[in-house]
């Protein structure tokens, strides 16, 4: 035998054992198929996978070793009529009863005449430990009582929670795929908000107003964020929407006990600033909400400095009480005002600032200057009269004496003349 017979006859056993070391050298599970679907070849992860040995899988149908044995036969059996199939997911059952999740990518095979011979090559692809962080990371999303949603870059939904489902009412099917900005109040507002989110990374507290199917709203605060996948490349935003409906209502029935008082209230920052005031103190100033919020509490009195010593006696002893003060308004009109304050906390019992409400004493102080400029009045009055008085009661004793004197002439004559 010529050395080329021997290469020609060589030839197709190297190729063979190359094609063998091939299929060993993945982890993954490879099973070669017949076209009735039975098993005609196996790599060792076959047999790790399913606890069965080489003889034992050869010969065997495809189908036996899966939990959805007609889902197993559908996916060769499209192989055969498309060519291949690309990650067909579906469980291998190990004869201890452990299941593995794996995504099936098959393609047919020839022989060198370009023939199919009827064998599919199938690679599975482990995919437990995949299914399991996702199935973790789904456990997290449903176990939060918030609204969570996952939006593409085109601003569809790609994912949601049983909450958003809920605050919407539509089903995740009909969510999916869909524009964000369709169930809130002001779409334009809820498609700039994820804008934002993927331009700069996040948002944080970004407000919105869900829309239900039945019409009811919901008033949340986004904090957004994009993902990622491996190589850096954002996929995505995931954002959390914390319900503050109870919070807004509590909020607006705060505002509308300030906002029911006729006095000045005014909410002051440890730094003297003011953050927040009613519409007295709107009137009593002259100056509305966005000019007065931010600025100093002092720029608005006759005696600044004095306004200063009081909020800081507010901070230092916890509050303040009947401390006078005189409002300037932007026309020159005086309001001379109490002030009662005191400090207000977070439920850490941190101080965030001070309450301070200003009683209107202007007319009182008109009033308690009138009576003290009457009483003025009536004491000149006193003092004339007593002065009068004075003066005729001198007269009146001055004729008794005379009366006095001309009576003691007249005896004195009446004695001389006898």
């Amino acid at each position: 035998m010529t050395a080329e017979h021997k290469r020609a006859r060589d030839r197709p056993q190297s190729a063979t054992e190359y094609a063998r070391s091939l299929v060993e050298a993945t982890l993954d599970p490879v099973i070669m198929i017949s076209p009735d679907g039975k098993i005609t070849d196996v790599n060792e992860a076959t047999i790790s996978a399913t606890g069965v040995d080489r003889d034992g899988l050869v010969g065997t149908d495809f189908s036996d070793y899966y939990t959805e044995p007609e889902r197993a036969r559908e996916g060769y059996r499209r192989a055969f009529a498309e060519g291949f199939v690309i990650d067909y997911p579906l469980t291998l059952r190990h004869s201890t009863g452990t299941l593995t999740d794996v995504l099936y990518n098959s393609s047919l095979y020839k022989d060198a005449a370009g023939t199919v011979v009827g064998i599919i090559f199938v690679a599975a692809r482990y995919v437990t430990a995949q299914d399991q962080a996702s199935q973790y990371a789904r456990s997290l999303i449903e176990a939060s009582r918030d609204p969570l949603v996952m939006i593409s870059p085109t601003g569809k939904i790609t994912d949601v929670n049983e909450a958003t489902i809920s605050a919407t009412g539509v089903e995740r099917d009909e969510l999916i795929g869909t524009d964000f900005s369709d169930y809130y109040t002001e779409p334009e507002k809820a498609r700039e908000g994820y804008r934002k989110a993927f331009a700069e990374g996040f948002v944080t507290d970004y407000p919105l107003t869900l829309r239900h199917t039945t019409g009811a709203l919901t008033d949340v605060l986004y904090n957004a964020s994009v993902y990622k996948d491996i190589a850096d490349k954002v996929l995505g935003i995931f954002a959390t929407a914390r319900d503050v409906t109870a919070q807004k209502q509590a909020s607006l029935y705060a505002r509308s006990l300030i906002e029911a008082t006729r006095d000045p209230l005014v909410t002051i920052s440890p730094e003297g600033k003011i953050t927040d005031v009613n519409e007295a103190t709107i009137r009593a100033t002259g100056v509305d909400r966005d000019g007065l919020v931010g600025t100093d509490f002092l720029d608005y009195f006759t005696e600044p400095d004095k306004a200063r010593e009081g909020y800081r006696q507010v901070f230092a002893e916890g509050f303040v009480t009947d401390y006078p003060l005189t409002i300037r308004h932007t026309t020159g009109t005086l309001t001379d005002v109490l002030y009662n304050s005191s400090v207000y906390k977070d439920v850490a019992g941190n101080v965030l600032g001070i309450f301070a409400a200003a009683r209107d004493v202007t007319a009182q102080k008109r009033a308690e200057a009138e009576v003290t400029k009457q009483r003025g009045r009536e004491l000149e009055r006193l003092v004339e009269l007593e002065r009068f008085q004075k003066l005729t009661v001198g007269r009146e004793l001055r004729m008794i004496e005379l009366k006095l004197e001309i009576e003691e002439l007249r005896r004195t004559l009446d004695e001389n003349a006898s």
